[in-house]
C-alpha cells in the first residue's frame, strides 16, 4: 500500500490485517517503486497523489514489468481521471471519502478471481493466442503479452466460451463480480486495452468482435 496520509494509512494497515493480511505499507511513491522491486506482492493499493513520484507514474512503472492487481485510490472523482488510470492499467478505482467495508471486499474480490481454487484448465488456444491458466501466461505467435488481471479474466471467458456473445453488463457482472449499472467506460476501456495488447504482438488479427447493440465475442 502507497498511502502519504498518515491516518489513512494506519486506518487501512489495521483494516486489512485484521483481515489477516500481509501488509506492507509506504508513504511516497519513490519508496513504492523500490519496495515492488524488492517484494513480491500479491496486489498493489496505490494512491494518486504522493511525494516524489505520483501514483499514476508508479502504476505506469508497475505495468511495464508485472500484471499485478493495482487498485487506485483517490480523491479526485472525476471520470476522465477513472478513465485514464484505467487506461494505464489500473484493476479498479477507490474514491475517498471511502466505506472501509466496501474497501476491503472489493479486494478481497480482486484476490478471489487471480487465484482461483480448484483444478487448472492448463491451457485454451485460440487462433495464435495460448493462454497458459496454470502459469497465467498469455502469449500470441509466441509472443509473451503482459495483461493485468481483468484484462486476463475477459481474455480467460471470451477463449472459455468462444461462440457466446457478451453483453456488457455479462461482462461486468463475471469480472467484477458486482451489479451492472450501465457504466459502460470500464468495460469499454479494458476491452480496448486488451484488443490493443493483442495487436501489438500481430497486427494483422483481429481478435475481438463487436456486435452492435449486443456485445462482443471472439471473432469467428
Amino acid at each position: 500500500m502507497v498511502e502519504d496520509h498518515e491516518d489513512v494509512n494506519a486506518m487501512l494497515t489495521e483494516l486489512f490485517e485484521q483481515a489477516d493480511y500481509q501488509v506492507t505499507s509506504v508513504m511516497d511513491g519513490v519508496e513504492g517503486h523500490r519496495a515492488f522491486l524488492q517484494n513480491e506482492f500479491d496486489l498493489v493499493l496505490l494512491d494518486i497523489m504522493l511525494p516524489y513520484k505520483s501514483g499514476d507514474e508508479l502504476l505506469k512503472e508497475i505495468r511495464a514489468i508485472s500484471n499485478v492487481p493495482v487498485v487506485m485510490i483517490s480523491a479526485k472523482d472525476l471520470v476522465s481521471t477513472k478513465i485514464d488510470l484505467l487506461r494505464l492499467g489500473a484493476d479498479d478505482y477507490i474514491t475517498k471519502p471511502f466505506d472501509l467495508g466496501e474497501v476491503l471486499a472489493r479486494i478481497d474480490s480482486i484476490l478471489r478471481r487471480v487465484k482461483k481454487q480448484g483444478t487448472p484448465m492448463k491451457q485454451l488456444q485460440y487462433k495464435d493466442i495460448v493462454l497458459d491458466d496454470v502459469a497465467k501466461r498469455v502469449t500470441v505467435s509466441g509472443e509473451e503479452v503482459l495483461l493485468t488481471a481483468k484484462e486476463y479474466l475477459l481474455l480467460e471467458l471470451f477463449m472459455t466460451n468462444k461462440e457466446k456473445v457478451f453483453t456488457k453488463a455479462n461482462l461486468y457482472e463475471s469480472i467484477w463480480q458486482e451489479e451492472y449499472l450501465g457504466d459502460e467506460h470500464i468495460i469499454k476501456i479494458h476491452i480496448s486495452n486488451l484488443r490493443h495488447k493483442l495487436k501489438t504482438k500481430n497486427p494483422q488479427a483481429d481478435y475481438i468482435e463487436t456486435l452492435r447493440g449486443l456485445g462482443y465475442r471472439l471473432r469467428p
